[in-house]
């Protein structure tokens, strides 16, 4: 006889928060604590842009997406998640 222990329903807000380019990644923090990154070679216009261009970024909405304007990228954080790309 097996005993399953009963599982912590957990929230999760996967909303952004905070948002790093590097060298080689994306990451984006989320508003539950989790931290999802990508890498650049997915997202080539951000890959190619200028640390500056990189840097300029505002959230879509209330954190469901990051757009940088000067180089017409547009990123969801469901896109990051699922990422089936």
């Amino acid at each position: 006889m097996s005993t399953l222990l009963p599982t912590a329903k957990v929230k999760t807000d996967s909303r952004a928060i905070a948002v790093e380019v590097d060298m080689d990644s994306l990451h984006v923090t989320l508003a539950d604590g989790r931290m999802v990154s990508a890498p650049l070679e997915w997202f080539p216009r951000l890959r190619d842009a200028s640390p500056a261009q990189q840097a300029k970024w505002r959230f879509i909405g209330p954190g469901i997406g990051i757009h940088w304007e000067e180089i017409d990228e547009d990123i969801s954080v469901r896109s990051l998640l699922v990422a089936e790309m």
